[in-house]
């Protein structure tokens, strides 16, 4: 099975994809993680990605697309992937599309994450308080959110089309958010 988990940056993607791993032995391909791993690396590549991010920007869309590339086949040979925080452009969409069909594969599910923006930057500022993370900066989280809102949108009509599309309320207790996502896979 492979799963997109959509939703703004804080959403609780992460939190669910992690579940499922557990659950279901799917590999989560988080772009975020990928991104914090180059910039922990200290690789010119990181470095870049991490001038780009402290700022809020989103990275270009080959350089996501490489990183996901990289990583597919690992994910398919274990069952499936769940995509979180990718695609986030219909170029991205696309290219997953394409790669997917190449192993003979597709998109089963995508589940959004509805949420309330106000509540998602409180989120944030906790989250940066306690661990500190450098993409979790207020200012700049405020600005990956307006780009994903403005990016992204084009992605629900374009799975939805597709009969792919669940949507669900992401504000909820973490099990009540988990169950909804199970039902929705089935």
């Amino acid at each position: 099975m492979n799963l997109i988990l959509f939703g703004p940056p804080a959403a609780g993607k992460g939190t669910q994809a992690k579940r499922l791993v557990d659950g279901r032995g799917m590999v989560q391909l988080s772009t975020g993680d990928m991104l914090r791993e180059a910039i922990a690396s200290g690789s010119d590549l990181g470095k870049q990605c991490q001038a780009i991010m402290s700022e809020g920007g989103l990275i270009a869309d080959d350089i996501v697309i490489a990183l996901i590339e990289a990583r597919l086949k690992e994910a398919e040979d274990a069952g499936g992937a769940i995509f979180d925080g990718f695609p986030r452009t219909l170029a991205q969409a696309q290219a997953l599309d394409a790669m997917l069909a190449k192993l003979g594969k597709k998109i089963d599910a995508v589940v959004r994450l509805k949420v309330d923006d106000t509540q998602l930057l409180e989120r944030v500022a906790r989250r940066f308080a306690e661990q500190g993370r450098p993409d979790d900066n207020p200012d700049s989280f405020k600005v990956r959110l307006d780009a994903y809102n403005r990016n992204t949108a084009p992605l629900l009509p374009y799975y939805a089309d597709k009969g792919l599309l669940t949507e669900i309320d992401g504000m909820g207790a973490i099990d009540a958010v988990a169950a909804e996502i199970d039902k929705a896979l089935g």
